[in-house]
Parts: structure tokens; C-alpha cells; sequence
């Protein structure tokens, strides 16, 4: 299929943009409503956008009737108390679709590799329309923790990885990439992530904001790379082994937004 796509995102499928002087800004998200939902790690949403307006973070296409993730309606009980957010996610100008606040539990390495996953954002998205990203904008000052992108769940080399002080924003093709957050706390991460739908209005935001394609990478000692590769490994072939005792096939990873 063919859709539009933003050039910012073809040759590493990420854009780093300045960073938000976060400090000026109200903590809004302390003041929201978190509901339970699982994504990767342990984690809470406060919806800011959903598929109807409702307090809720199901996929679009789990709705009647199921669409891409797109034209999200924003939830007035939170969007009440956090006017900056909602400002930060309209900014671009871009198409919505959810919006929402992730509070994720700090964790390890080895976790976070455990719970790569890719998303699903353009289920049902129409051919010849914008290709869905993601943006990130960290909230909590989380410098020593990062987003990681691998191209190949698998392989470390192909992994990058993102720091995430108060303000980092990046938008990310999140369909293309393997990702997850090594949080490592001690408190919890706070970050508004929303979907936007590629076009020029995105362009003219990304160009603006002087979006970054190479990002430096954290370093870590491959040892350390390896030892926890080898604990995903293990608790994958773990899983496979029960689910074979039931009778059932593991099909890897389910896209936690599903």
C-alpha cells in the first residue's frame, strides 16, 4: 500500500527534536485519571484523546465502528486539568488519534529487551493517507533512563538508544521500530505520547523544532548486552515451554495497544 510519508523519518525511522523547557510548565499529569492498562512494563494510562471521548486506551480498531487511530476525541475529565498537554499535542497541527500520559514502573535492562514490541498504529489506516508515528515527550526527569529502538528485536546492533531528561521529545515510526523504556528510576516515568498522522503539517513541526535523525546512542558494555540477551532468551524459550504444555503455539509478542 501507499502511504504519505514524512522524508525526516526514511533513513533511521526517528527524529530527535530541541528540547521542551519542561520546567516552565505546571506538572498536569500528577493531576489526571489513570486507568490500568498493559503495555509494555508496568505501567498506568491517563487518556487524553480516545476513540469517542471516553476514559478508556483501546485500540481505535476495537471500537463499533473499528478505524485507524486517527480523529481521536479528546476526554474532557482530563483534558480540564491539563491544558499544556493538550496544547504540546496540537501544536503540530498533524491529525490525532490517542493521546495519553504513560506512568511506567522503573525496571531493567533485560526487562525492557523482554518487552520490545512493535506497535500497530496503522491498522485500517486507508491507502494513499498519512503513515501514523508517534510522538514522546518526557515529562519526568528520567536522565539516566532510556527509550530503546532496535530494527531487529534480536540483534543489538541495530539498537539505539535515547536519553530521557524532562523534555526530551522525539516522534518516532513505531511500527517499524522494536521498543521499549528502561526506566531506572527510582520513581515512576512520565510521558505524553501521541499519534499523529504524517503529512506537512508534521513536516513544517519536525523542521521547526530542528528534528534530529541521529541520535547518540547510550553506551553500554557489551557484556552487559549480552548477559541480559541471554536472560530474554531464557524466559522466551520459558514461555514457549508452558505455553507447549497446554497445547498451545507461541506466536511472540501481541502489540500491547491491541
Amino acid at each position: 500500500m501507499s502511504y504519505i510519508r514524512s522524508q525526516a523519518f526514511e533513513e533511521t525511522g526517528y527524529v530527535v527534536l530541541d528540547r521542551y523547557d519542561q520546567e516552565s510548565d505546571p506538572k498536569e499529569w500528577l493531576d489526571l485519571e489513570y486507568v490500568d492498562w498493559k503495555s509494555s512494563g508496568d505501567t498506568r494510562f491517563a487518556p487524553l484523546a480516545s476513540a469517542f471521548g471516553e476514559m478508556e486506551c483501546n485500540g481505535f480498531w476495537n471500537h463499533t465502528p473499528p478505524r485507524t487511530d486517527k480523529d481521536g476525541v479528546w476526554v474532557e475529565a482530563n483534558v480540564s486539568k491539563a491544558p499544556h498537554l493538550k496544547a504540546r499535542a496540537e501544536e503540530p497541527g498533524a491529525n490525532i488519534g490517542r493521546c495519553r500520559v504513560i506512568e511506567l514502573q522503573p525496571n531493567d535492562y533485560a526487562e525492557a529487551l523482554y518487552n520490545l514490541h512493535q506497535d500497530d498504529n496503522n491498522r485500517l489506516n486507508p491507502d494513499g493517507t498519512g503513515w501514523i508515528v508517534r510522538g514522546f515527550f518526557n515529562l519526568s526527569d528520567d536522565k539516566d533512563s532510556c527509550i530503546i529502538l532496535r530494527e531487529d528485536r534480536f540483534d543489538p546492533e541495530t539498537e539505539v538508544r535515547i536519553a530521557l531528561p524532562a523534555g526530551a521529545q522525539l516522534i518516532v515510526d513505531t511500527q517499524r521500530f522494536w521498543h521499549a523504556v528502561w526506566q531506572k528510576g527510582p520513581e515512576p516515568r512520565y510521558c505524553l505520547i501521541t499519534s499523529w498522522e504524517s503529512g506537512p503539517a508534521l513536516d513544517a513541526y519536525i523542521e521547526k523544532y530542528h528534528g534530529d535523525p541521529h541520535a547518540a546512542s547510550l553506551p553500554l558494555d557489551p557484556a552487559f548486552v549480552e548477559e541480559a540477551q541471554a536472560q530474554v532468551r531464557r524466559r522466551l524459550a520459558e514461555r514457549a515451554a508452558i505455553l507447549a504444555a497446554k497445547g498451545k503455539a507461541d506466536h511472540g509478542p501481541v502489540d500491547p495497544e491491541a
